[in-house]
This record gives structure tokens, C-alpha cells and sequence, in this order.
């Protein structure tokens, strides 16, 4: 599916769009803590689309592992401003959330996309996101982010992968929601060994075979980490590296911390393949 139906906007996804993390939370990944600086977080965001950013993605609760949730009404206090805030920009704003809750704040304060790890599963998610235009993107986790990665076990990763996700968006479709809307994301990391995920970027092409939109989020990852022995600072260039191989294996949005240098990789990639 090369358009996908994304709130306010349409986007074209024949090339890899580029989705930059704007995390707003202190306890994140990258500990940004940008909900506190809005002006941090505008020059921030500004600086991302003058780097070729096509999305930017905002996160007020850390989803890393072993980190401890927050509650439903600071994640919104810290959402909501943000999407005002960054309401006149020229790309979609996607809200990384697994509340339902946060969901229906998001929605109402003009977020183009829900991004959910869980995917939709929370009592209510469906129901929160059903009506409109925004896009869903459908991640797997096994496990919930405390415990996620204490001992993930699969037969066999991919295809069980791949089943969640086709149940989840079965799940939206009987809810209403047209596939113009949905993505998917295998969820590296989330739930799953180096070798796990080592499996699903090999195989990443095959979760594309229903036609949907693949994002891929490998930025930084602790596998990247296992791999190269760096700490999340120095995994820019195997991000890199990961990213041009999920592009090459079709995936069609690209979750960052680096925009420029992974719009630069995807340019070179493009014009190989011209």
C-alpha cells in the first residue's frame, strides 16, 4: 500500500519515510525530557524536518525495557501541549501510547497517528481509535515493557509474529478501521533476543506479503549494542546500517534518533535501486 491515510494527511510511502523520536519523558531511551522545554521540544522538532524527518513521533512514557509505566493523566499532560504546540508543522504528529485513555486525548488534540507497542490491546484501545482517519500502527511485545526482556521465548519468531499482528489488525478491520490506516511493526526489541530479532530483520520482507505498510524501529536498540559492544551514543553507524537493511526488506517507515545521517543512507539506497 503506497498511500497511507495518516489524520490530516496522506503519505506516500513509495520511499521510506523517515519518523523522528521526540521523546518527552526524562526516563526514555535517549532521556530527551523534552515536555518540560517546549521550546527545546519546537527547535527540536524544526530541526528534525529541515534533516528530511516525514513524521514526528512523540513519547511520554518510556517504553524501554524495565522501565516503570506512568500515569495516564501526566502522560497526557505532557502530550497534549506538545501536539498544540507542534500543530502548524507541514508532517504528520504520531502519539506513542498504549492508553486508551491517552489515545482519546491524542486524537482530540489533533495527533495524525497512534503508534502502540501493545498493540491495541488494552481494554478500550479499539474502541479509542476506531472512528476518524489517523493511522494505527500495530507493534507485537511479548511481555509489557518492566519484564519484556527477562527470558523471551518463541517456536518460531516470525511466524508467530506474524500471526499477532494479523490478528490485531483483523481486530481494528472488524472495528471499522479501513486498511488504508493500519501499519505494522514486528516490535524489535520488545520481547525478544538478539537472535529474535536478528530473525525478524532477515525475514522482514515477509511481513509486507498483506500489503500493509511495514515501520521498523531499530534506532540505537540494545541489539545493535550486543552486536557492535557500543553504548546507545555510539550505535550510529549500525543503526544506520539497520535501517538501509530494513528499507532494502521493505519496510516503508523508518523510526529514528539520527534523521540526517539515515536520510542520507536512504538516498544513496534509493539511487542504487533507481
Amino acid at each position: 500500500m503506497s498511500i497511507l491515510q495518516c489524520g490530516r494527511f496522506r503519505l506516500d510511502l513509495r520511499r521510506p519515510v523517515v519518523m523522528a523520536i521526540l521523546n518527552l519523558t526524562t526516563d526514555s531511551f535517549s532521556g530527551d525530557g523534552l515536555a518540560a522545554n517546549p521550546g527545546t521540544l519546537r527547535a527540536r522538532a524544526e530541526a528534525a524536518l529541515a534533516e528530511g524527518a516525514g513524521i514526528l513521533d512523540l513519547g511520554a512514557e518510556s517504553t524501554r525495557p524495565g522501565a516503570e509505566p506512568v500515569a495516564e493523566e501526566v502522560e497526557i499532560e505532557r502530550i497534549v501541549p506538545a501536539l498544540h504546540a507542534l500543530a502548524d508543522l507541514p508532517v504528520p504528529l504520531s502519539v506513542d501510547t498504549l492508553k486508551p485513555a491517552v489515545m482519546r486525548a491524542a486524537l482530540a488534540a489533533g495527533a495524525d497517528m497512534i503508534n502502540d507497542v501493545n498493540g491495541f490491546r488494552a481494554p478500550g484501545a479499539v474502541a479509542a481509535v476506531a472512528a476518524g482517519n489517523a493511522a494505527l500502527c500495530v507493534m507485537h511485545m511479548q511481555g509489557e515493557p518492566r519484564t519484556m526482556q527477562a527470558a523471551p521465548q518463541y517456536r518460531e519468531v516470525v511466524g508467530e509474529v506474524a500471526a499477532f499482528l494479523d490478528e490485531r489488525v483483523a481486530a481494528l478491520e472488524a472495528a471499522g478501521v479501513a486498511r488504508a490506516r493500519i501499519v505494522v511493526d514486528p516490535g524489535f526489541g520488545f520481547g525478544k533476543t538478539l537472535e529474535h530479532n536478528l530473525a525478524l530483520l532477515r525475514h522482514l520482507d515477509s511481513f509486507t506479503a498483506g500489503g500493509l505498510p511495514v515501520l521498523a524501529g531499530l534506532s540505537r536498540k540494545s541489539m545493535l549494542g550486543a552486536l557492535t559492544g557500543h553504548p546507545p551514543a555510539g550505535r550510529l553507524p549500525a543503526s544506520i546500517a539497520a535501517a538501509v537493511l530494513a528499507a532494502q526488506r521493505g519496510a516503508r517507515i523508518l523510526r529514528v534518533h539520527d534523521v540526517a545521517a539515515t536520510v542520507d543512507a536512504l538516498k544513496v539506497l534509493a539511487a542504487v535501486d533507481t
